[in-house]
Formats: structure tokens, sequence, C-alpha cells
């Protein structure tokens, strides 16, 4: 009899001590390691920006051969070398230089004097297309002595134009079946289309970084001088429909960028002020 009591106790016992150890175990899997909530990368790097040093403007290429053409051109092995301006696209471009010079010179009086204003950086997309609407438009900067940031354009393939993946080289008007899938999925990459987010994460880093480099060289330069509006240097970037509309929902400090297609559209050889959301 306390044979079979001392077993039964002995079940008991084991019995608790089990049943602690599993709700001990369940315990420390529900606490350990502390669970904190998941950050989301963020795309918009301009989204908490309070203020930029610079003036940025997005310039749209001139019609390409590709715009020509009526196919997506949007493969850096192709575009790079091949669908530049069209004799419409260039002739775009020198009107759109000449009324951003014509302007330019006149915030400084009557006299076209530009002795006060600090000059224009131009940044552009390495496709032909971009490349060669920079280099006209700079070429009507400098007919007016509009000085120009490093005396050149400089190329930027952060500026180049949305990959379109499998729909590459096709008819453009399989655009509008990429747009309808941001609306809803802005990291969405079906076709194997490069995401409208990763586009509006790369343009808005490059805005910080160009606008950091422009800051340092202009306070290097005016020590002792008070800043203005026309001290500041005015960024020019030269890129492509998608990439802009994409670039300019950073500015309006959208966090990502699902409603690029809602914006007024870009024509081609048109220049527009980027300005900070407040």
């Amino acid at each position: 009899a306390n044979m079979v009591s001392f077993t039964k106790t002995l079940v008991r016992a084991l019995s608790i001590a089990i049943q602690s150890a599993i709700l001990m175990s369940q315990s420390t899997a529900m606490t350990y390691p502390p669970q904190t909530p998941a950050v989301k990368p963020l795309i918009n790097q301009l989204l908490h920006q309070t203020k930029l040093s610079s003036q940025f403007y997005a310039l749209r290429h001139g019609q390409s051969l590709a715009n020509v053409k009526k196919i997506i051109s949007s493969d850096p092995q192709v575009s790079t070398v091949k669908h530049g301006l069209s004799e419409l696209g260039k002739e775009q471009a020198r009107l759109a230089g000449r009324s951003f010079a014509s302007d330019y010179c006149k915030r400084d009086g009557p006299t076209g004097s530009i002795s006060a204003l600090r000059g224009v950086a131009i940044f552009s997309s390495d496709f032909a297309r971009a490349r060669e609407t920079a280099s006209i438009f700079a070429e009507e900067l400098a007919k007016s002595k509009i000085p120009l940031y490093n005396d050149d354009i400089i190329l930027e393939t952060r500026l180049r134009e949305r990959f379109f993946g499998d729909l590459n080289g096709g008819p453009d008007t399989r655009y509008r079946d990429v747009w309808n899938i941001d609306l809803k999925d802005a990291d969405h990459t079906e076709f194997h289309v490069e995401s409208a987010n990763s586009v509006l994460h790369r343009t808005t880093k490059l805005v910080l970084e160009l606008d950091e480099i422009l800051e340092r060289q202009q306070s290097a330069q005016s020590k002792g001088s008070a800043k203005t509006e026309d001290s500041c240097w005015k960024c020019i970037l030269v890129a492509h429909g998608d990439v802009l509309q994409i670039l300019q929902t950073g500015f309006l400090r959208h966090p990502d960028a699902s409603r690029h297609r809602n914006l007024e559209h870009l024509e081609t050889a048109s220049i527009r002020e980027l300005i900070l959301h407040e």
C-alpha cells in the first residue's frame, strides 16, 4: 500500500513539473527575445526633409526617336547609344534653354546682369535622349553667359528611365498596363519592371545628395555673405517621363509613388520647378 501511495505521489509530482515546464516554455517563447514592430523602410527620402538649399527643376527630354516610333526604350545597353532626339526634339530643347535663360537673366534686373546669381547645375540621365537635351539646354545658357556648375553637364545614372522589363522595345501603349498596377501596388514588378517605389527611392536620395554637395560649395564661396534665393544653385534634373512624374510625388511628400500618374503630365522638353511641399 505504501509503495502504491508513493508511486501515485511521484507520478503527480512529475506531472506538475512537466506542466510547469510547458507553461514556462510558452511564456519564454512569447516574451524573449522582445518583439518590436517591423519598421517599414523609408521610400521617399524627402518625406521628413524640412527644406532644401538649392532650387530644383525637372526637365523632361525633348521628343526622341523612340517617341516617334512609339516604342518603350528603357534598356541602358540600348538607350545610352540609340533613340536620341528627333529634329523636333532638338528644337524643343533649344527653346526650353532660351526660355529658362531669359527668365534667369531677368531676375537680376533689366540690364541682364547675372553677377549676383549663383549659377545653374545640370544633372542628366546618361540615356542619349536626355544627354542630348541637357547639352543643347546648356549651350543656350552659355549664350547668356550663365555660370554652369563644373562648367559642364554631369551624367547621373540614377536619373535613367524606369526599366520596363519584358515590355522594353514594345509599343508604348503598354505603359498603361504598368501604371494601372502602380496605383494599387507601387512595389510591384509585374512584367519584370522596376517598381515605382524603387524609382522614388533612388531619385529622392539623389536630390538629397546633390543638395548637400551644392550647399557645401555655396557655403565655401559665400563666407560672410547672407544667403538669398538668388545666391543658391538652380539645379536642373534632365530625365524621363516616368522618372520625373515619380520624383514629383517625392517633393509632394507622398509616402510612396502610387499616385504618380494623378499628377499633371510633363510634356517633352517642358521644365517644371520642384517645390518641397510644406
